[in-house]
């Protein structure tokens, strides 16, 4: 019998709850403490059940995946509705992690990878080149603002300061892409395609690893591109995309507007999707996702875009 252990994880400790036992136990979220736990775990028989909580739970990831221990992780939103369905009012760590341990048997998901090292250096690198982004944003935005000319001055030295940390960090994605030859190669493969820019391809490399792994509408799900229905009696409302990846989604939109600028089949595409519904925002959206599943195809495939 799989013995389903919820872990309800914060930045300071873990609270795990055993449902074997029906024991609760609460940890330190240090390597230590969360190494000494593990190695009581039993790969044969236990799945950890855990919250996406960001960085919080790298560190038992990395312990889980080393010891052969399978464990998910799932969307709090989809949790927090559970732990709802079961009228359950009050709310602490424990409990959270009791709840968690239910709804891995209630649901018997399925086991994620083994994070990759590599994988999350990429990752890291495209989040921090993201944050300069937006840092860079907001300075710009000052100076369009600003009357001083020694605060315009300050403000476009760091402006500048922004630029070269933001080539300087790129450069550092391209050397971490290289290293490898499996990244190399599907990052190779997915500027081949028209709209998909180098900063397209590494976004998606490092926010999006499940691609050429998923089916096209589970694929566009986790991007927030699949269109959900909205119909009940007599109301019959658009179909509409909801949830997904934020960044990826973005990243998507960019090049979509790229590939229909660039390419006959996504432009006429794109044209009978705005004509049918009378929305281009709707017709942009439908080619992001074509783009995306095109996409898919060429990572699952191995073959570049023709």
């Amino acid at each position: 019998m799989q013995n389903y252990v919820g872990c309800d994880i914060s930045k300071q400790w873990l609270d795990f709850f055993d449902e074997t036992s029906g024991r609760c136990q609460r940890i330190d979220n240090q390597a230590d403490a969360i190494g000494t736990y593990v190695a009581g775990l039993c790969p044969a028989r236990d799945f950890v059940v855990m919250e996406a909580t960001g960085v919080h739970d790298r560190l038992l990831r990395h312990a889980l995946a080393k010891a052969g221990i399978g464990f998910s992780r799932h969307n709090p939103a989809h949790t927090h509705h559970y732990a709802k369905s079961t009228a359950r009012r009050a709310k602490t760590d424990p409990l959270d992690a009791r709840m968690l341990s239910s709804y891995g048997r209630r649901y018997h998901p399925e086991a994620e990878p083994a994070p990759r090292e590599e994988g999350e250096h990429l990752q890291s690198l495209a989040r921090h080149r993201d944050h300069l982004v937006e840092i860079r944003a907001k300075l710009k935005k000052l100076r369009s603002e600003a009357f001083d000319a020694m605060v315009i001055e300050d403000l476009e030295d760091m402006i500048v300061s922004c630029d070269t940390r933001i080539k300087t960090t790129e450069s550092r994605i391209a050397e971490a892409i290289r290293q490898s030859e499996d990244t190399a190669r599907d990052n190779a493969l997915m500027v081949s395609v028209p709209g998909v820019s180098k900063v397209t391809a590494f976004s998606l490399l490092a926010h999006l690893p499940e691609l050429g792994l998923r089916s096209p509408k589970a694929i566009a799900a986790l991007a927030g591109l699949a269109p959900f229905d909205n119909k009940s009696g007599k109301l019959n409302r658009r179909s509409q995309i909801q949830g997904g990846r934020s960044r990826v989604r973005r990243a998507l939109y960019m090049a979509a507007l790229g590939a229909i600028r660039a390419c006959e089949r996504f432009r006429d595409f794109y044209s009978a999707i705005a004509a049918r519904s009378g929305s281009k925002k709707l017709a942009i959206i439908a080619v992001a996702r074509k783009l995306l599943v095109v996409l898919n195809a060429v990572i699952r495939d191995k073959k570049a875009f023709a």
